[in-house]
């Protein structure tokens, strides 16, 4: 894949959104800085405002107060149509284009900014393989010959297809199946990685917050932001009830499924007995072999050579460690990594 456009920061400066008639703002003052790069989840209950928050980023929902920057660009007054040909965005009903093929859905943005046929043909072919559909298979098919999964691909594909900075992301992976929907996430994660994009994501699911950012902010009424802050951090130290609801009474566990086995220190040689486990495997799935029986369990590098072992004590030292660290660049094998 050739270098795409790095991602954008993006600050919200005291937005609110207010309806006539309403007694009360659906969004009120909220301020907010996301990383470039980064894949920020907007976590909350429905009706919150997340989704009118993030829809105000690209004006499809015109803020009544405050400022939008991408950069150190105020783009509050730009045309919205030129802010929206700029940043991707996809949607839980995937909105792909009945009418035309998949190839032709992924070129809508590249046609309206006027690239040449054969670029746009080009990208189309990489975009279809960068999502894992085969373009000599699916770009010449209509929608409504593919599965909901694979739909769903078309729609980051198209998302991506004019290289934006910045996309936008709402319930996409909402509509699927609950295999569908892992598979999904995970290739999403993984695409993420690779390209560092900025990524707003909404989402109502806790766990899929978890799953897929690098920073979360969990929302309360009217987008009060209750804590925004790393996915270990919130689980470790949340901010308040509000936030303790979302983390539940497993947060340790949830805690382990984050943290990578090679990220962590290793009690030295190799354990004894044969529970063996890859470094990128995670704290959880050590675990696991020690509840299942392992006295120690050895942790191999990518060669399959043992770079130390843990057991029970040597977790809790591990997770102890990063939290009194920081919670610093805490690894996951998938569906990624998570910094602080």
């Amino acid at each position: 894949m050739p270098d795409s456009t790095a991602g954008l920061s993006i600050d919200l400066d005291h937005l609110t959104k207010s309806y006539p008639g309403a007694a009360t703002s659906a969004v009120e003052d909220v301020t907010l800085h996301f990383p470039a790069g980064e894949l920020v989840v907007l976590v909350g209950p429905s009706g919150c405002g997340k989704t009118t928050t993030m829809r105000m980023i690209n004006r499809l929902i015109e803020p009544s107060g405050g400022a939008i920057r991408l950069g150190d660009r105020d783009v509050t007054h730009v045309d919205p149509d030129e802010l929206r040909r700029g940043m991707g965005y996809v949607i839980q009903q995937i909105g792909l284009f009945p009418h035309m093929t998949i190839a032709d859905n992924v070129a809508t943005v590249p046609r309206l900014l006027g690239w040449p046929k054969p670029r746009i043909r080009a990208r189309v072919e990489e975009m279809l393989a960068l999502v894992g559909l085969e373009p000599g298979e699916f770009a010449r098919r209509f929608p409504r010959q593919l599965s909901g999964g694979q739909q769903q691909r078309v729609g980051v594909a198209r998302a991506l297809a004019a290289d934006p900075p910045v996309l936008l992301m709402d319930e996409p992976f909402g509509a699927t199946d609950p295999i569908t929907r892992v598979r999904l996430q995970r290739e999403f994660r993984r695409l993420q990685q690779e390209l560092r994009k900025t990524v707003v994501f909404v989402t109502h699911d806790f766990e899929e917050a978890l799953l897929l950012g690098d920073r979360i902010a969990v929302l309360a009424e009217h987008s009060r932001v209750a804590q925004y802050d790393t996915p270990l951090r919130l689980l470790a130290e949340p901010a308040d009830p509000h936030v303790a609801a979302f983390v539940g009474e497993a947060g340790y566990v949830r805690m382990l499924g984050l943290v990578r086995a090679d990220a962590v220190p290793l009690l030295p040689g190799p354990g004894k007995g044969t529970a063996r486990l890859s470094g990128e495997a995670t704290l959880r799935e050590v675990a696991d072999r020690l509840l299942g029986g392992a006295a120690e369990v050895t942790v191999l590098d990518s060669d399959g050579t043992p770079i130390g072992h843990l057991d029970f004590e040597g977790v809790r030292a591990a997770m102890s460690a990063h939290l009194d660290a920081g919670t610093g660049d805490v690894g996951v094998s998938d569906p990624g990594t998570v910094r602080g």
